[in-house]
Formats: C-alpha cells, structure tokens, sequence
C-alpha cells in the first residue's frame, strides 16, 4: 500500500497535465513486469499485468501490442527495407564494390536463429479470459473477449519469451563497444490509440509513439552485471552497485548468483535499460535535487571524457530547465550502449568511444529529448520533426552555453548554421519530401535526416525570425506548460506561438511542414526615379515571408525596412537598434514589391535581404545588391 500511495502522490503532484485543446483525451496503461535475464544466452522471460484505462468516447473491439525485437530477422520487414532503399542506414548492411557500385546486403538476413531478435506471447488474457490473437511481424492484434467501454478498464496478462539481436540498432547484444545489453523496446508495448485511432505502425528502424503510464519493473540478471536506464531503483541498498546511499554496507540476503533489481517509472511512455558486468557507475547532484547517472565501460581511454562530461550534464539540466520548463523526475541516466544516441524515458543510451566534445554534444542532443517527446510527446513516426527539429534546436543553443564554440571575429555566430546548410543541400537535391511524410515513408534516408533534424530544427529558429526571438523563446515556455504530459500536435505549438505573439502563422504551418515550397527572394532592381532610389523585390519561390532589409549608404550610416507578409495581420518588433521604416504589406498575390529611399541611387552603397541569416533563403546569392 505504501508504494501505491507514493506512486499515486507522484502522479497528482508532479506530472499533471492540462491540455487546453477542448475534448483532449489520451489513454493511460498501468505496467507489472518481472523478467528473467540469461546473460549466456541472451534469453529472457517474463510476465506482464498491463490495465488499460479506455480515456475516449470509443468502445474498443481489439488492442495492438508493438512486438519490436521481431524486427530483426531474416525476411522482417525491417529486413526488406535494408535492400529496396538506395542508402540504407551502413549500421545494418554490408558493403560491396561491383564495378564501382556499392553493393549492399542486409545484415538482418545473415543472422543465425540464435542470433535473431524476437518477442514471443503466450497465455494472453483479458480479465482472466484467453483471449485471440494473430501475430504479423512486429504487431500482435488481440481481440478482446468482451468490448472495452468508454471510461472503463481492463487487465491484460500475458507471459513473453525474448532473445536480444546480435545486430544492435537501438537495441541489442554485444555492441562493437562491448555492452552486453541495450535493452530498448524490449517488451511487449500496447499502441498507442489517439483522436486518430490505433498506431500500430511496423518496425521498420525509424520512430516510435507511446501510451503514458506507470512501470513497475522487477529485472533479475546475473549479480556481476550493472542496470541503468528508466525509473527509481526500489531496492538500491540490497543492490549496490553504486546505487546504495552513502555510508551503507551493501549486503546480500542470500547467497545466489544473481540479483532482482525493482524500479519503478512513473508517468512515462516507455522503459529502456542497458546492462554491463564491467560498468563504471557515477553520480552526482543536479540543479532541483535530480540524480544524474553515468553508466559506461570501464576503459581507461574513455575514462577523463566521461568525468569531464558529468559537470556538463548538470549544466545542460540547468539550461533546458530555464529555457524550457523544469524536468519533473529526480533521475537521469547517462547510458553507454546501443548504436549511437537515442532517446529514453529518464535516460539515454549513447556510445561512449568518443572525443570529450562528441560526448557533451551526444549527451545534449539526447538529454534535450526529455523535453521534446519524453514530456512533450509528440508522435514521432507522423511528426518526427517536432521531436527531432526541436530537439536540435534546444541543444544547439544548449551546446553554445556549455561548450562555446571558438569562432574567428567576423565569422558567422548563426549556432543553426549548420542547419540551414543541410536543407540548402536537399533543396539542390530534388530530393527533399514534405515533413508531414511519415517518418517510414521517405525515399532517401538522407532526405529524412535531413527533414527531421535539419528543417525541423529550422522551423524554430526561422520562427524566431518571424515572431521574433523573445516571442519564440516564450513560445516554447508557453508550448511546456500548455501540454506537457500530453500527445502535442503541430497545430499545437503553432497556437503556442500565435497566443504569444499575436501573429496568425497558419500559413507558416503549411507552407514549411506539408508542402516542399521554398523561399527565394531576390532585390531585382534599383533605380533612380525623381532623385530618390527604387527598389524593386522579387518573390521567386512559392512560400511567402515577411522581410528585413538593411540599407548601407555611402557615408556609413545604416536604416532597416520591415515588409509584413498580409497573411500574419501582425508587425514583428523591430530586432535591430537600427531606425526602422515599416512599409505597406506584401501580398503574397503580388510577385514584385517596390518602394522609395527618400535618397538617391548614388548615396546606396548595399541593399541586403535579412541581415540575421534567419530566413531559409534557397538562393542567396540574389539577396544582396551592391554598389558598383
């Protein structure tokens, strides 16, 4: 009872949300899983109580649950998408020359039966009566034995038998690094069912969508092996390995081989572990209390670096809680494993073979996701820039804190330079597709990494320029408190900013998420007309903006002109300490503009469009006129 009581606490106190959207629902699962962990093997058995709490006006027939480790084996349709993309991820595939053409072959195919991953259900019960399934790939779909009524509840039960993939993506056994276990997405998952319907989306190694919850996890391993990942260790002084509280004596209850190690996640939307029998285990104290946890190889070449990093971490905590909203669990865990860097609920799993900036960076990036899907929680696999794009976003900003960059005078200080870089490359491409593509569906890998992180990293920092820069750092406050906990969609933070700033950005919406429509303004002409200088702007691409000019005259003095695109009603602040003309709006009907310089063509030494290098210009090469 006194568990229960605490996990209740936690739930009414620290993670209420309040979505403001009229008629919000979201569903919620209760967790209870013991598992059973063969380190010789890698096998592992469990059990599984899940209650499911039916929040919508619907009555549900049938439940998805989400089978990922079935992904990786021969045939899977993970497997198939290795070979029919023309750059599949070079994690998951062997690489051939034939006359000077790569050659690809999918290392899923090659993995032998012990080797494979999978998730096998049996005894699945709804309220005590077996209930009918059919299993296709990473999806399991249950019928149910009696109809799931709006507001009402229902028990699932369910025993699992899993073996982890040699293959490590995400997940898996014996990485290049030598982790033994990245236990991510592990365990049978119940899909996601929203005002859209079920998600119960294949596996095919992109994003994910979860159901919020509590997790009540009880792990048993071989008693040499060290856990870190999602949740409160229960038991930490019968534990120990680092987790125990200062000055107690670790002791054993019995003598046994291994240990069972009891955590418990409140309000979360997955659970993720990594598992060593050679990690390191470090802890200091964040800002507000919070426990940052660092779990990695115990290498001395690794070793100063992941010191170093620790600091680091607590900085970063401090930066996203002021610039975001402050991070409402008292535990983040820093986890070397899986192939990279992803995202957890209370914890990341990185590879830790890196130089000191590459881990503060990785750590920054991941880190920031606690924010951006971990409490902002949006679905990812429809709208992988909202997790992605922000999340870089945050941590560019976080990393020039924390880690300032060592820049010449003169040279460019945009932190999302490198952003709008890579979006100028995919636009020269032909490649680029809109990013309301489902993260599954897009042509090119490359094209999605650069939709997700890239463009969707400069739908903010571009906002900023639109709104301008205080109105979008209180736009991304004004989006935490409005609907963390919660599933935001991209209407969402588009009313946040609207709210903030008094702007109307549905155009912006559009245009920059469901269409490819680029901007490309150029300064066409400037002529001399009764002593005064006129300039003619031309709109070349399809998506309209307001515009910044900056006029450099002859004899060193400066002035700004602010164009309002019509379709915002609103006038941006002026940004610079510079005088500033506004002019009459733009619209967007209109693919010229022209207006006055009450001084003449001679005295213009330089005309340039957006001087902050904010707006994503295709084209900058006509931006700017100069004098010749």
């Amino acid at each position: 009872m006194k568990k229960i009581a605490i996990f209740s606490l936690f739930s009414l106190l620290g993670f209420s949300q309040n979505n403001p959207n009229p008629g919000y629902w979201q569903q919620h699962v209760d967790y209870k899983m013991e598992v059973d962990m063969n380190v010789k093997n890698f096998q592992y058995k469990g059990k599984q109580e899940l209650v499911y709490t039916n929040n919508s006006s619907d009555t549900l027939y049938r439940v998805f649950y989400h089978l990922y480790p079935n992904a990786f084996q021969p045939g899977s349709a993970m497997d198939a998408r290795l070979t029919s993309i023309s750059d599949p991820d070079k994690r998951m595939v062997k690489t051939f020359k034939q006359a000077d053409k790569e050659i690809y072959e999918s290392r899923i195919s090659q993995l032998k039966p012990d080797e494979i991953g999978y998730l096998k259900i049996s005894n699945l019960k709804q309220d005590g009566t077996t209930a009918e399934t059919k299993e296709e790939g990473t999806i399991l779909e249950v019928k149910l034995t009696k109809p799931l009524l709006p507001h009402q509840k229902t028990t699932f039960t369910l025993d699992f038998d899993g073996q982890v993939p040699l293959q490590v993506r995400r997940s898996g056994r014996n990485s290049e690094e030598g982790i033994a276990l990245s236990m991510t997405q592990w365990y049978p998952k119940m899909a996601e069912y929203d005002f859209e319907g079920w998600h119960a989306d294949p596996y095919i190694g992109r994003e994910f969508h979860g159901v919020w919850g509590n997790f009540d996890v009880k792990i048993t391993i071989d008693k040499e092996y060290t856990i870190g990942g999602t949740g409160y260790l229960q038991n930490k002084n019968e534990i120990g390995h680092g987790y125990e509280d200062k000055g107690v004596t670790v002791k054993h209850p019995r003598k046994t081989k291994t240990l069972t190690w009891h955590f418990i996640a409140p309000n979360v939307h997955d659970f993720a572990w990594g598992a060593d029998n050679e990690y390191i285990h470090d802890k200091i104290t964040g800002p507000d209390n919070v426990e940052l946890h660092f779990f990695y190889k115990n290498k001395k070449e690794n070793l100063e670096n992941w010191k170093k990093m620790q600091p680091k971490t607590a900085e970063l905590l401090d930066f996203y809680n002021k610039t975001v909203g402050p991070y409402p669990y008292k535990q983040y865990s820093v986890v070397q494993g899986g192939d990279g860097g992803m995202e957890y609920a209370m914890c990341t799993l990185i590879t830790g073979n890196r130089s000191y900036g590459s881990l503060v960076g990785v750590t920054a990036h991941e880190f920031a996701h606690s924010w951006f899907q971990h409490i902002l929680a949006s679905n990812e696999s429809k709208h992988e820039w909202m997790d992605e794009g922000f999340t870089s976003f945050i941590s560019d900003l976080a990393m020039e804190q924390v880690l300032p960059s060592k820049k010449k005078e003169g040279e460019d200080q945009n932190p999302f330079q490198s952003a709008y870089g890579n979006y100028r490359y995919l636009v020269k491409t032909g490649k680029e597709q809109p990013l309301s593509t489902h993260a599954d569906r897009y042509d090119y890998n490359m094209a999605y990494g650069i939709a997700a992180y890239s463009k969707g990293e400069i739908f903010l920092a571009q906002l900023g320029y639109v709104i301008g820069t205080d109105n979008l750092m209180k736009t991304l406050k004004r989006y935490y408190y409005d609907y963390k906990f919660t599933h935001p969609t991209p209407n969402d933070i588009k009313r946040s900013a609207e709210k903030v700033s008094g702007a109307i950005l549905d155009w912006y919406l559009v245009d920059w998420t469901q269409t490819t429509n680029t901007i490309d303004y150029a300064v066409k002409s400037v002529d001399e007309e009764n002593g005064k200088a006129k300039v003619t702007l031309e709109r070349i691409g399809r998506m309209p903006m307001p515009l910044d000019l900056l006029v450099v005259f002859e004899d060193g003095t400066q002035k700004t002109y602010y164009i309002p695109n019509t379709l915002m009603r609103w006038e941006k602040e002026n940004p610079y300490s510079i005088e500033r003309t506004v002019l009459k709006g733009w619209d967007w009907a209109f693919p010229t503009f022209s207006f006055e310089i009450p001084k003449s063509k001679s005295d213009i030494k330089a005309i340039v469009i957006d001087p902050s290098g904010l707006m994503a210009d295709v084209n900058l090469d006509n931006n700017v006129y100069e004098k010749k």
